[in-house]
């Protein structure tokens, strides 16, 4: 069972202990988590439920390159890694 984590700059803004949850791709895997947090689902997608620009997702290391459907497979035994990107100069 996949395992969703999120880095301590999101738990700062929103509780978001690491969960296991059922999945196959980036989306149900996330969905698990905002059934049991809907608070979530806000911060880390927009209004048309792709990835706001400010998160990073990572599927055992490696970054996601579905940011609209988060359709990215997610293998029985990953990690997915929700971090808040980090941008400046």
């Amino acid at each position: 069972m996949p395992k969703v984590v999120f880095t301590a700059n999101i738990q700062r803004l929103v509780e978001c202990p690491d969960t296991f949850v059922e999945g196959s791709d980036v989306r149900t895997a996330l969905e698990g988590v905002f059934r049991e947090n809907p608070r979530a689902r806000g911060y880390i997608l927009d209004d048309q439920a792709a990835l706001r620009k400010h998160i990073a997702v990572f599927v055992n290391r490696v970054l996601v390159r579905d940011r609209i459907r988060l359709s990215d497979p997610v293998p029985e035994d990953g990690i997915v890694y929700v971090m808040q990107a980090l941008s400046g100069g």
